[in-house]
């Protein structure tokens, strides 16, 4: 199967599977603030990521580019809303570029629709320096992720069976481009003791992408004869891995993502301590359905309602958001308490007067 083939296939896939909707957020509970003492117009929504300044705290998150004709149109317009809204926005796997040049236009055209915007490259991590210069290159890059998939590629037919020396590779694409590089996982979480370890090589951004939103293991069980299906349910929630990462006991910006759909998920994501918050499924399911427009719509009401949302807890900025008290219930509870990490500093937390 060609890579063309098999990156419109995980889009299909992706849209037919949905998503898992566990991401443990629902175990997240605001302690309601009944003198917030703001108002709307004194919420601001920009925030900062590594050394990126953003002005909305929501990105669209890397889904595709390399599958022809049909990723390219989905690309462009995912590109002009990025524009519209002034959101941060990543492609997909820019491997399948780098391995035919006919595919290029498909991550290219991201740049060429948003020319000024924040635009983030995205390779896997077997990928070398000379590789992330060059998909940088292909996009005027403002930064590069690097995406952890180790799930997806031993359930993956055709996929990836040794990840040695992965840490070292990240290590050398740090140190081999002048752009910040963001290491992020495609939907199975990352624990403390990893974004420790990428802390240690010099990676100051992680995206947690948690468990609860499109299941790679899932979509590529799909394309195989004999089952995984302990993969199936594999993976540390959304929740619990943000606040894992926020405890690795490093100075890490988090960016949230997996599975997160609403405006409240999004403000949950931010006090649980993301700097921003990534979202690639919903989006895809809008656009592709609905799209552009409608799109564009549900953009602008997301903005509308996390907006509202921090006026109702008082929080002016996303830094006072990431700072008000909430109350971590059931499974996420119960994971933190076992990880032995202190939930009390969240119920406990209050506002900067």
């Amino acid at each position: 199967m060609t890579r063309s083939k098999r990156k419109w296939d995980h889009i299909q896939f992706a849209l037919a599977k949905g998503q898992e909707r566990l991401t443990g957020l629902d175990d997240i509970v605001f302690v309601h603030q009944s003198l917030p003492n703001i108002g709307l117009s004194h919420v601001t929504l920009d925030t900062k990521i590594g050394e990126l300044f953003l002005s909305s705290p929501i990105f669209i998150n890397a889904m595709t580019g390399g599958g022809g004709e049909k990723t390219l149109h989905i690309n462009r317009d995912l590109a002009r809303v990025a524009k519209e809204f002034g959101m941060a926005i990543a492609v997909g796997s820019q491997m399948s570029a780098l391995k035919n040049m006919e595919e290029e236009n498909t991550y290219h055209i991201v740049r060429k629709e948003n020319p000024t915007g924040i635009v983030i490259g995205n390779l896997g991590s077997e990928a070398t320096v000379e590789e992330a210069k060059k998909a940088v290159d292909m996009l005027e890059a403002n930064a590069l992720q690097i995406h952890l998939n180790v799930i997806q590629e031993l359930t993956m037919p055709e996929g990836d069976r040794d990840f040695s020396d992965a840490l070292k590779r990240i290590q050398a694409i740090v140190n081999g481009i002048d752009q910040p590089v963001i290491v992020k996982e495609v939907g199975f979480g990352m624990s403390k003791d990893v974004v420790s370890q990428l802390y240690s090589i010099g990676v100051n951004v992680v995206d947690i992408g948690g468990y609860g939103g499109t299941n790679f293991a899932k979509i590529e069980n799909e394309r195989r004869n004999r089952l995984l299906q302990f993969f199936n349910d594999w993976g540390i929630p959304t929740a619990a891995s943000i606040i894992e990462a926020k405890n690795s006991g490093c100075r890490m910006d988090v960016i949230s993502s997996g599975g997160i759909q609403t405006s409240l998920e999004i403000a949950k994501s931010i006090a649980l301590g993301a700097n921003a918050v990534g979202i690639a499924g919903y989006f895809l399911k809008v656009l592709v359905k609905n799209g552009i427009e409608e799109l564009m719509a549900e953009v602008a009401l997301i903005h509308e309602e996390l907006s509202i949302i921090m006026t109702a807890l008082g929080a002016r900025t996303i830094s006072e958001l990431q700072q008000v008290p909430l109350v971590l219930n059931g499974k996420t509870h119960h994971w933190l308490h076992e990880r032995n990490i202190d939930t009390k500093q969240y119920s406990q937390r209050k506002m900067c007067e």
